[in-house]
């Protein structure tokens, strides 16, 4: 079996993740590392055994990868996405595909006319959890959907401030670092997202950016939704407390962070427990339930991404979440953060 070869642009705290999951896997090889600090740039080659170059274009044209993984901050993710595509290189681009708008229509534009294989870092797409989820919507169990309610309430500690403080000001509140993942999620399992609401906080930590926001979401299916959005919060309703995907943050498994409500049954998540009505009689809050937990085969969905992009790379497998995707993931925050600011209902185009 041929080896594919991938270059890691940013070995921060995701780049290493990725170089970890590189090293594990013999399908892949690590074929260079992009660091533009040269402080860094020696340590990591001696440590990994790789060359590291300072810029993309000089990686790609020296290397000559089977793809790129942009981990790099969410700033540089335009440029060197762009490189990628114009070198005809498949690439990985962790999530936010940009952290502007325009440069992200302009981005998914160049990927498609040029026709270079791309997907987006939306690592819950590939979660045994929500394609267990997904199948129990889709098969009907549920009846139509009539309600979706979220939570990512966390409590951050202050040294993840202190440590980074361009964290306090416009651009670093979670509506734009944690929300994104929670948009992917609602997309992936109750449909397309046509308007939100929403209002936000700062009162606790008292920063220039939101620490709170609640949210209220209208899906073109007709099911309205709604969201709770806090890194103030002492709390485990979050994604990463409850289901245990991520070994660094404390878990809690009894804790739910969605509830999928339908006409004939709601599905919590990701305990997957399963309330719907016996088959025979009239469904009515005066019967009770029948409650099962739907059975799920666990495994890391971040490596289950990696899985993807491989066999994308050699043409097995069509992408997960593409760039279009997280175009529209990008359009719901930008849309979220301008009813904010305007104390409206913004509805979404496209």
């Amino acid at each position: 079996m041929s080896v594919t070869r991938l270059v890691v642009v940013g070995p921060g705290l995701m780049g290493m993740k990725h170089i970890d999951l590189l090293h594990a896997d013999p399908r892949t090889q690590l074929a260079a590392i992009v660091q533009p600090e040269p402080i860094h740039a020696q340590h990591l080659s001696e440590t990994l055994g790789v060359p590291v170059f300072p810029d993309v274009g000089t990686c790609l044209e020296a290397v000559r990868p089977d793809g790129v993984i942009l981990a790099s901050p969410n700033p540089f993710h335009f440029e060197q996405a762009r490189t990628c595509a114009a070198a005809g290189t498949p690439l990985l681009i962790e999530k936010p595909i940009t952290d502007d708008l325009s440069e992200a229509e302009a981005l998914v534009d160049l990927i498609a006319r040029s026709g270079v294989k791309a997907m987006v870092g939306h690592h819950r797409a590939h979660s045994p959890l929500v394609h267990a989820a997904h199948r129990v919507v889709q098969s009907g169990r549920l009846g139509r959907l009539v309600a979706f309610q979220g939570s990512a309430v966390f409590r951050k500690p202050d040294d993840y401030f202190a440590s980074a403080p361009w964290r306090t000001q416009a651009g670093g509140g979670p509506i734009l670092i944690n929300l994104i993942h929670e948009i992917g999620m609602m997309r992936t399992l109750c449909g397309e997202i046509d308007a939100v609401q929403a209002q936000t906080s700062s009162r606790v930590r008292g920063h220039a950016v939101e620490d709170t926001a609640a949210i209220t979401v209208s899906f073109s299916g007709g099911a309205l939704g709604v969201f709770m959005l806090s890194d103030s919060g002492a709390s485990a309703r979050s994604w990463e407390q409850t289901t245990g995907e991520n070994p660094a943050f404390f878990n809690a498994p009894e804790e739910t962070c969605y509830t999928l409500t339908g006409e004939k049954g709601t599905l919590h998540f990701p305990t997957l427990r399963l309330e719907t009505f016996p088959d025979a009689g009239e469904a009515s809050w005066m019967r009770p339930f029948a409650t099962e937990v739907v059975p799920v085969e666990r495994h890391d969905p971040l490596a289950a991404q990696l899985t993807n992009f491989i066999e994308v790379i050699r043409g097995e497998a069509e992408v997960v979440v593409t760039p279009l995707d997280g175009l529209r993931n990008l359009r719901v925050i930008d849309a979220i953060r301008r009813s904010a600011e305007s104390g409206q209902l913004v509805r979404i185009a496209g």
